[in-house]
């Protein structure tokens, strides 16, 4: 309870990094049902213009998912998530991988104990999400 205590509008959120590599596209592949080819073989990703294999945009998305559940503490407070994609996360295939860096701000407080939090994932240079907001409702 007292890490909300302080929950104000404009209050920053801490960056967490996620990693991502070869292995997880391909077991998000086999948890999500999608094989497309480009998020896990380079040759065919870069046979139709990509620069490598790239991230599928929903577990971009799903990590900006979980560094909000993560800080309310309560997958179930989480009541509204909505993002735009605006750029690919490109995982070559090495040791490092790729990185998703997450941040959010509380944009504003609403009705019945719900903060409305406005979210920044980036990788690399590239901001991934846009219009990336969540509605989570506090304890």
């Amino acid at each position: 309870m007292t890490k909300f205590a302080d929950v104000t509008v404009g209050a920053e959120l801490p960056l967490v990094s996620y990693p991502v590599n070869r292995l997880s596209l391909v077991k998000y592949c086999g948890a999500s049902g999608d094989f497309n080819v480009i998020h896990w073989n380079e040759r065919i990703a870069r046979s139709v213009g990509l620069p490598n294999v790239i991230a599928h945009g929903m577990f971009t998305m799903a990590q900006a998912g979980r560094y909000v559940t993560d800080w309310a503490g309560d997958a179930g407070a989480l009541v509204e998530f909505g993002v735009r994609f605006s750029a690919m996360v490109v995982v070559p295939d090495d040791d490092a991988g790729a990185t998703i860096e997450v941040s959010g701000t509380v944009e504003e407080k609403l009705d019945g104990n719900l903060v409305a939090v406005a979210l920044t994932a980036r990788s690399g240079d590239a901001k991934v999400l846009t219009r990336a907001r969540a509605v989570v409702r506090l304890p």
